[in-house]
């Protein structure tokens, strides 16, 4: 069996990494979608509330023969990838400065845990710009993340902003 990680902080879930998991479940027999937990980044959400909406989200996606899981995770990802028996950590790439740190991070991957590879994805071109971080800014600033985000997590992070205020 083909196991593949894909994992990020989806803090919040984008277009752009539904994008890269659409066109991985045609790689893989098993994705999980491993969700980090790192309290560093200031999440808007919680790995519990991140997990949920990304279950959610996938429910309605064609997923063919591929299985599909969401988990959170905390520490060195190819040591949760080797507990999870994985053969892959796939990662998309958006841009050049994606590249240079994605290429050191997947070596040094493969220095610790030779057996398991690393597949990059370019990501669509109508996600080329969009990062969790960014889309986070633009909508704390009160911009417009529509279209960028599935709706039910612009609702969320509706329902969170209005928790703070």
């Amino acid at each position: 069996m083909k196991r593949a990680i894909f994992p990020g902080s989806f803090d919040p879930l984008t277009k752009g990494h539904l994008d890269i998991i659409e066109r991985s479940v045609d790689l893989f027999d098993e994705m999980i979608v491993a969700v980090l937990d790192n309290p560093e980044k200031h999440p808007m959400f919680t790995p519990e509330e991140r997990c949920r909406m990304i279950a959610e989200v996938l429910v309605g996606m064609d997923t063919g023969e591929c299985t599909m899981a969401v988990e959170s995770f905390s520490g060195l990802l190819v040591d949760y990838a080797k507990k999870r028996e994985a053969t892959a950590i796939v990662r998309g790439i958006r841009a050049v400065s994606d590249y240079d740190y994605e290429v050191r991070m997947a070596l040094m991957n493969k220095r610790l845990e030779p057996e398991i590879e690393t597949v990059f994805l370019m990501a669509a071109e109508e996600y080329s710009y969009v990062s969790s971080r960014l889309l986070k800014q633009v909508f704390t600033l009160g911009g417009r993340v529509d279209g960028l985000v599935p709706e039910l997590v612009e609702a969320k992070m509706r329902e969170k902003r209005a928790e703070t205020n």
